[in-house]
């Protein structure tokens, strides 16, 4: 997909959700969402190793409010929210999501249901919340490729 054809899709609420893709082609997709007015926030996750540094990591680069419990309801509750954040809606790239899968793949579906609970919450409000898993794997079966 080039950057143009993103345009129609990422302003698409109905569309949005939790999506598996490559850092290929990633460069125009995010290009587009910037220059729509949707906010972008690259996640590193190749330093996470647990929950904990995950819930850190979110927390630093979404720049989460003090109030933040360090846990899924609270993750839940910052992402369904964003007040801090103010956007036409919301790109989330997490990268280098595979060591962390591999290495504690309950934590990583968790956190992935979460992200999905707060994209149909934002789908609810017609605000598309888009997260993109940068993960070379294909046999996710809870997570479908954006094509």
């Amino acid at each position: 997909m080039r950057q143009g054809q993103y345009d129609n899709l990422l302003h698409d609420p109905a569309c949005a959700g939790v999506y598996r893709t490559l850092q290929e082609g990633m460069a125009d997709l995010l290009a587009a969402a910037e220059a729509s007015g949707l906010a972008t926030h690259r996640i590193d996750l190749s330093k996470v190793r647990d929950r904990t540094t995950l819930f850190e990591c979110l927390a630093t680069t979404l720049k989460f409010p003090d109030w933040f419990g360090h846990n899924w309801d609270a993750l839940a509750d910052c992402l369904s929210d964003l007040s801090w954040l103010p956007a036409k809606g919301h790109v989330i790239l997490l990268e280098h999501c595979d060591g962390f899968r591999d290495s504690h793949a309950e934590d990583f579906a968790s956190a992935l249901q979460v992200f999905a609970d707060a994209a149909e919450a934002w789908r609810n409000e017609n605000i598309p919340f888009w997260i993109l898993v940068d993960t070379s794997s294909a046999d996710i079966p809870y997570l479908q490729a954006l094509t």
